[in-house]
This record gives structure tokens, C-alpha cells and sequence, in this order.
């Protein structure tokens, strides 16, 4: 049971430990015999098109030949085995490419290829469908390394189920469903193998060990592995479980395991993973919802609840410009968001803002077809692309939100000025020491920006974490007060926090006392984060009291160009030319320039993450630093 303990340890180290509220959405709604009596039986259930004819008639003709050129590019794909050096890799060097790319690349040539032959019907996918089944099926775990590292190599008497083993549950079953007959025709045994590694390395692993997994906790807030996985075992269960009852058990242990997830949401159903991770979390939770609803005839439905509400409404109100989001944490700053699922889910619950974000980000970025991971979301997907509107959807821009339990805070202004900020504390999921961080964007351009996160290694999720620079304090928007910086842990968190919105500015207010350990000699740290609703300005200032005073730096990142003013001005000049002022006070500080490592297995990604923009690091020292004192920092749009 070693594989599953140091799992469970390194699941819950990157939750957060907020309130439980045991809301049990689910739970509370509908019973056992409840589903018992909805569920509709596999035999009966045919929730996509199988056939050449009824794909036909779901789709446009040209997403039908661009799947099945997607197929015909697979075929040339090799299934490769995934030798034990390969899976050794991750605990030998601590790089998770390796398998990775092998065992994804896998999972997404078969989707292609399976989805290829359901749409042609010709046979001539199938024998490399077979070979992929066969090459999976034949893999001593299905999950990654990264996730068993502890061990390197899985201990096959006890499956440890992970986001990839669910996964990989997923694909296969849509496989057995789309597939089956067919590969009936080169050996009925292929399917019997499909069902039994299904059985033996999930099935059976949620039943009886799923108290073990982090993610299924009853009594600490989990993450978006919860309702990703939770998706998956409905999926799989739905389509290859033959019998009855345990059917019917798995369904509810998935309905029960989806309420951990949602008891650990607060009543603003905000994603404190950021944006780009809420399509593995809120969107996981809507495959959970939508597989229901299709599979009791809309008998188990929540869309309605507030709590969902607001969980889905939560992306497009975290949206800045184009493909720019706010993103605290591990979220990245860009991503082509699914407009095909939003559009869905707005429908989903009555929100015509959303509807129209998803259908605008389906005109912006379009459908990545059959790539990625969440399979039978690409299968909704599919099937929504006849219904979406043709005509240009029009944004309307969210002026300001509040999300108060994970105490983000979202503003922009009539001049192009866009502000993000937030509170919070330092034990969040995927966590970065950033407690007082916010960023700024100008015209739809970063201007100051939270850097992001790097490559994930071994690193990433371990004791380690926080001597990588992209999740320390000092590589933030916040100051390093008497060389410390902020730390991790539940109880470094903000205080005093209140919004204040008038017709002159919308800000933040916080105590950032707390989330300094007690040896950075701070007595009070109050910051103000302010964007002026009448100028083209966003100020910060901060109030402090230290009881000793060796040093101070207030810390800027950007990607921005920066020249030099007159005394006490900058210009930041973004990579198409917008211009935000900086202005400070040269009496009290002096600045430096640093450009972050983009060197080494972590940092690599910094290359590319702002479109080849480099992270700079503006260093303000403070002059002559007293016990007590305050100080401004002004930035203007320059027109």
C-alpha cells in the first residue's frame, strides 16, 4: 500500500484546507434505489452516434473528413511498449516527458483512429485499433510516473488509480462501444481483455480502496483530480459494466465522490486553481452532470443549484482578452478556451453570458477535434457543433467581480485598463506564496503579470516547490520585507480583507502581516490595490509598521520593454506598443533589472510561455527604510 499512501500525501499537499461544507448535492437528491430506478441500462443506453448513417446525420460532412483524415494520419502511428527504463525515468531524473509522450501519444492516436473507423465504416482502422487496444491493455499501469514516484514502477497487486488511468478507462470504453463489433471480427477475446484490465485496474481498485485516495476525502477539499476522475468512471462504467448492480453502485459512489469536490467549492464557486485549470475541474464537473443527466433521462439534474451556477460562470468572469486570463497559482496566462463546452453549459443552466463567451471562443479558436484529454467531452463536443449559432457573438466585458471565498478580485475601467488581484492564503490548490499579487493589463496587453508557472517535474510537487523561483513571493507582485519572504502553509494568509467600490475606484484592501513568518519583523502590512473608475490609472500603495528595519524591496514582474524617464518614472512598452507609466518616488527607492532563469528542466517553458517575451524582475530598494511608513506606486496609461 506504499504506492497509494505517497499519492495520497502528494494529492492533498497541493489542496487547500478551507471549510468543508457539506452540501452533498447529490447525496441529498437522490438514493441508491434512486438510481436504480432511472439508470438507464447498458444495453439501452446510446448516448453517440456508432454508425457511418448516424454519424452523418450529427455532423457537418467536413468535420466528418477532417476526423477521418485525422485517422489516416494515425495509422502510421507506432504503439510502442513502455519498457521499465522508461518508467524508471521520472524517479531516476525526475523528467515526466519521457513516458508521457509515449503513453498520451498512445491514448490519442486510438481516439483518432477509433473515431476515424466509427465515421467511415470500412474497416480499414481496424486492425490498428486492435493493435492499440492490445498495446494499452498490455501496459503494467495505465497513469504516469510522476504519479507513483515513490516506487518508480507500479505495484500491480494494489492499482493506484490516477487522472490517467482514469483516462485511459475512458478511451477504452468509448473504443469497446464505437469499435466493438468490429474488433469482434478479428477476436471476440479483445473486448473481454478490454472489460477485465478495466475491472481489475479501476473498477474494483474505486470500490474497495477509494477511502485511500486523496481525492475522495470526506473531510479535506480536494481538486480538480476529483471531478476528472469521477468523469471517467462514469463514462467507463456506463458503457462496459455488464451487470446491473455494480452499474448502479459505481454510479452513485461517483455521484457521492463528485460531492467531495463540490462541498469543497465555496459559495462563489470560485476555481482557486485559476482558469486554465477549471476545464479539468468546473468542466470536469459538468462531463459528471452531463453523463448523468443522458443516463437517467434527466431524472439527476443540479444545474440549477446556485453552486453550479456560479461554478460555471466563474470562466468567463476570470476572462481579460482574447486568449489572456487571470492566473494565479500554477494557471497559465493563455489558452484557447472550449467554446463548443461553454457554449453547452451555458445552455446547461440558463446562462445566456456564458452561452455567448462559449460561442464567441468557438469562433475565436475552434474545436481541436479529437486531441486532448476528456474524451467524452469531444464526443459532446461533436455533437454541439450543428447547433451553435453562425452569427458573431458579441462580448460584453465583465466590469467587476468578487469572488469572496477565494478572495479574487476583478476590475477593469473605461479606459482599457484591466486589474486583477487577490487575498486568499498560502495552502491553496497549486499554490504559489503570492498572498497581495495582482496583475495589470492594458488595452487587452500584459503589462504587469504573474509569471506563471514552469515545466512540472519531480520538483514541482515536492518539499522542494518552493525553492523554484515561479512559486516564491519574491518573484511576485508583493515585497520582500527584512530579506523574508512570504511562506507556505494554511496559516500565511491575508486579513482585513474588504473591497471597496465606488464611483471614483474599485480596489482591495488587506493585512499581509500574516502571510510573513514572524522573523520579517512586520507589525502591520496593509495594501491597498485600487483601478481609478475616472482615470486611466491603477495605484498600489501599502501602510506599513516593522519592528526592525534592515531592508526592503517592492518587487514588479513583466514582459514589457522598460525605459527610463525622467527621475521616478518608467515606461513599460508592451511587444505591439501599448505604454504604461510607472511612477515612484526616487528619494525613497533605487531599481534593478533581473531577468528569471529560463534554463533547466523546470524553467524551460519560460522560453515560450509569453510568446518568447522575457519575464523581467523590476527590483525597488527601499533608501532608508523607517519602523513605520507608507508608499505609492502609480501606474497611467500613456496615450
Amino acid at each position: 500500500m506504499k504506492t497509494i499512501f505517497f499519492c495520497l500525501l502528494m494529492t492533498i499537499s497541493l489542496c487547500g484546507f478551507s471549510q468543508i461544507t457539506e452540501r452533498n448535492l447529490l447525496q441529498n437528491n437522490w438514493s441508491t434505489s434512486d438510481i436504480e430506478k432511472y439508470l438507464i441500462s447498458k444495453e439501452e443506453f446510446k448516448p453517440y452516434p456508432k454508425t457511418p448513417e448516424e454519424w452523418a446525420k450529427a455532423l457537418p460532412s467536413k468535420t466528418i473528413l477532417e476526423v477521418i483524415k485525422q485517422g489516416e494520419a494515425a495509422l502510421e502511428y507506432e504503439f510502442m511498449p513502455i519498457s521499465g527504463s522508461i518508467m524508471m525515468e521520472y524517479k531516476r531524473s525526475g523528467d515526466r516527458s519521457v513516458h508521457q509522450e509515449i503513453s498520451f501519444g498512445k491514448r490519442e492516436n486510438l481516439m483518432h483512429l477509433v473515431l476515424a473507423e466509427s465515421m467511415e465504416g470500412k474497416g480499414r482502422f481496424s486492425e490498428a485499433i486492435f493493435n492499440g487496444i492490445w498495446s494499452i491493455c498490455e501496459e503494467s499501469y495505465w497513469g504516469v510516473p510522476a504519479h507513483i514516484s515513490h516506487t518508480g514502477l507500479p505495484d500491480i497487486d494494489h492499482p493506484y488509480v490516477d487522472l490517467f488511468q482514469a483516462e485511459t478507462a475512458g478511451v477504452l470504453a468509448l473504443a469497446d462501444y464505437l469499435c466493438g463489433p468490429e474488433m469482434d471480427k478479428i477476436n471476440p477475446l479483445i473486448r473481454k481483455r478490454i472489460y477485465s484490465e478495466t475491472n481489475s485496474r479501476i473498477f474494483m481498485p474505486m470500490i474497495q480502496d477509494s477511502e485511500n485516495y486523496g481525492y475522495m476525502s470526506k473531510t479535506k477539499p480536494v481538486n480538480n483530480w476529483n471531478p476528472w476522475i469521477m468523469s471517467n468512471w462514469l463514462l467507463s462504467t456506463l458503457l462496459l459494466e455488464p451487470e446491473e448492480a455494480p452499474r448502479h453502485e459505481m454510479v452513485y459512489r461517483a455521484m457521492a465522490g463528485l460531492d467531495s469536490y463540490l462541498n469543497s467549492l465555496g459559495d462563489d464557486g470560485g476555481c482557486d486553481e485559476g482558469p486554465s485549470y477549471w476545464f479539468a475541474a468546473g468542466g470536469s464537473v459538468f462531463d459528471c452532470l452531463e453523463l448523468l443527466d443522458k443516463s437517467t433521462s434527466g431524472k439527476v439534474n443540479i444545474y440549477q443549484e446556485q453552486l453550479i451556477q456560479n461554478m460555471s460562470n466563474y470562466i468567463y468572469k476570470t476572462h481579460i482578452d482574447e486568449s489572456y486570463f487571470v492566473n494565479f497559482a500554477d494557471a497559465d496566462p493563455t489558452l484557447a478556451p472550449d467554446g463548443l463546452l461553454l457554449y453547452r453549459l451555458g445552455g446547461a443552466i440558463d446562462s445566456e453570458p456564458l452561452a455567448t463567451f462559449g460561442q464567441w471562443a468557438f469562433q475565436q479558436f475552434g474545436m481541436k477535434s479529437t486531441h486532448g484529454f476528456m474524451r467524452m467531452r469531444t464526443m459532446e463536443n461533436l455533437l454541439t457543433i450543428k447547433n451553435i449559432p453562425d452569427e458573431k457573438a458579441e462580448l460584453q466585458p465583465v466590469r467587476k467581480v468578487w469572488f469572496e471565498d477565494i478572495q479574487v478580485l476583478v476590475a477593469r475601467n473605461n479606459h482599457g485598463l484591466f486589474m486583477a488581484t487577490h487575498g486568499g492564503h498560502n495552502a491553496e490548490s497549486h499554490n504559489h506564496n503570492d498572498i497581495g499579487d495582482f496583475i495589470i493589463y492594458q488595452d487587452g496587453q500584459p503589462m504587469i503579470i504573474d509569471a506563471g508557472r514552469g515545466n512540472y517535474t519531480a520538483r514541482t510537487f515536492s518539499s522542494e516547490r518552493y525553492t523554484l523561483w515561479f512559486t516564491r513571493s519574491d518573484h511576485h507582485n508583493v515585497p520582500l520585507i527584512n530579506s523574508e519572504v512570504q511562506e507556505n502553509g494554511r496559516s500565511f494568509e491575508a486579513t482585513e480583507v474588504e473591497v471597496v467600490e465606488n464611483a471614483k475606484e474599485t480596489a482591495l484592501q488587506l493585512n499581509m502581516r500574516k502571510a510573513y513568518p514572524e522573523s520579517s519583523g512586520i507589525k502591520s502590512w496593509k495594501r491597498k490595490i485600487s483601478i481609478s473608475q475616472q482615470e486611466p490609472s491603477v495605484s498600489l500603495k501599502d501602510v506599513y509598521n516593522l519592528s526592525k528595519t534592515e531592508s526592503l524591496q517592492q518587487v514588479f514582474m513583466t514582459i514589457c520593454a522598460i525605459k527610463s524617464q525622467a527621475p521616478g518614472e518608467l515606461v513599460l512598452i508592451s511587444a505591439n506598443g501599448e505604454k504604461l507609466r510607472l511612477k515612484f518616488d526616487p528619494k525613497m527607492w533605487s531599481m534593478n533589472i533581473e531577468e528569471p532563469s529560463s534554463e533547466g528542466m523546470e524553467y524551460s517553458a519560460f522560453k515560450t510561455r509569453w510568446d518568447g517575451e522575457v519575464v523581467k524582475r523590476i527590483i525597488f530598494e527601499n533608501k532608508k527604510l523607517k519602523a513605520k511608513g507608507d508608499y505609492t506606486f502609480l501606474f497611467q496609461k500613456v496615450n
